[in-house]
């Protein structure tokens, strides 16, 4: 059941119709590509959970446009480097043995939310085979977004996020500050040392064990250019239910924190 408080601090129930409509007044239009961070709880109480709410998405995109959403799963890495929680060392070697390995269709994402997990087994949705950093998009250019996704530098350029770039992509933070496309901007200015990161994978259906060097990518150096990025009035701001919206082109924002990062 819905709990009471947030009943009581609600002014309407937030309906399918009623976050479409949203939507298209933030700016969301058919036929355009998105890629979409979300808190359910922010919306506010929402018939049909996150099936409304995908379901809002997908009514103001129409098939013609594409809907992208992370779908990360980052408990898929070498358990020493585990910290929350961590896991006794005696397990470590066990835990690389027989961890399964990451499959598209199967595997959940971890620490992403509700709607995101709900969108990678919805019905027509593509989703990228990345062990750590795979996407998922359902629309005109689901496959174009998700097709070899590459296991080294997984947010940069031959990744999804790179896609979305590609296609001129906006994106939207539904109650959320988390912005991957920053990622991206981390790669392309060169700003951060690289790391090993390794996980399970399927490689002609055998379960492997791979090796691949990634950016040591850092979110706690993102809120100056966000702030910076906003400043700039490139940034719409609205309501979706009861969350602050934000919206933006992600090609603008990418090329706006490579310049920012980038000064001496």
């Amino acid at each position: 059941m819905p709990e009471a408080a947030a009943i009581a601090h609600a002014d309407a129930p937030r309906t399918r119709e009623s976050l479409a409509a949203d939507l298209r007044a933030l700016g969301v239009g058919a036929g355009e590509t998105l890629l979409v961070h979300s808190s359910l709880s922010a919306l506010g109480w929402v018939c049909g959970g996150p099936v409304a709410v995908i379901q809002a998405l997908q009514d103001v995109l129409t098939p013609a446009g594409t809907l992208v959403m992370p779908t990360f799963t980052l408990n898929l890495t070498d358990p020493a480097g585990w910290s929350r929680p961590p896991v006794p060392e005696a397990w470590h070697a066990v835990i690389r043995e027989t961890m399964p390995a990451f499959d598209p269709a199967l595997t959940p994402t971890r620490n992403m939310g509700r709607i995101p997990e709900l969108f990678r087994t919805w019905p027509g949705v593509r989703r990228s085979d990345h062990p750590h950093s795979s996407f998922a998009a359902w629309g005109q250019h689901a496959e174009f977004v998700t097709a070899d996704h590459a296991l080294p530098f997984s947010l940069g350029e031959v990744s999804p996020l790179a896609r979305v770039y590609d296609l001129d992509g906006r994106v939207l933070l539904l109650g959320t500050g988390n912005n991957t496309s920053l990622h991206l901007a981390e790669v392309r200015a060169g700003r951060r040392p690289t790391v090993t990161f390794s996980g399970p994978i399927l490689m002609a259906g055998q379960r492997q064990w791979v090796t691949f060097e990634e950016p040591d990518y850092d979110d706690s150096t993102f809120p100056p250019v966000k702030a910076a990025f906003e400043a700039s009035g490139a940034v719409t701001v609205g309501q979706v239910g009861s969350a602050t919206a934000r919206l933006m082109r992600q090609r603008a924002l990418v090329d706006f924190a490579v310049r920012f990062w980038q000064v001496p």
